[in-house]
């Protein structure tokens, strides 16, 4: 596990409408370190939902390199807005593996948060911030990274 590396999860094939957010979040997120997965914020995706990155490789080269990442990270930062079965997942398996974990939801009267994931925050290893734009979730990601330093 290094210290200084971020895994950040947010919706590939489940939707790209905020990918602008993510390349945000991420930006911020690397003031505190390397983020392995920087290429989730890129607006390059083919019509099979692949990011351009991506393109070549199998879905388990994706899969075992995602997890391997995953493996490695100390703190994993999700954007959970977009539905995506693959952030899920990724959450399912970073909570196995006792990581740090902040999930970032923007409410509005048309989505809800999923209970599995409003359910598990406990205020200690995963945390759950509901948030209305970018700077507020840079503001969460800050007070985040900052008390990681005080655990």
């Amino acid at each position: 596990m290094n210290e200084n590396c971020i895994y950040f999860c947010g919706s590939i094939r489940g939707g790209r409408d905020d990918a602008e957010i993510y390349r945000q979040l991420i930006s911020h997120l690397q003031t505190y370190g390397k983020v392995l997965t920087e290429h989730i914020g890129s607006t390059e995706v083919n019509e099979k939902g692949i990011i351009k990155e991506d393109v070549g490789r199998t879905d388990k080269e994706i899969h075992d390199r995602d997890i391997e990442w995953l493996e490695y990270a100390k703190v994993v930062v999700a954007e959970v807005t977009q539905p995506s079965l693959g952030v899920g997942y990724e959450l399912g398996r970073a909570v196995a593996m006792g990581k740090q974990i902040l999930c970032l939801f923007r409410p509005s009267p048309d989505k809800r948060l999923s209970a599995m994931i409003e359910g598990a925050k406990n205020g200690d290893n995963f945390r759950v911030v509901h948030y209305n734009n970018v700077e507020d979730g840079c503001l969460a990601i800050s007070s985040y990274m900052k008390s990681l330093c005080n655990v």
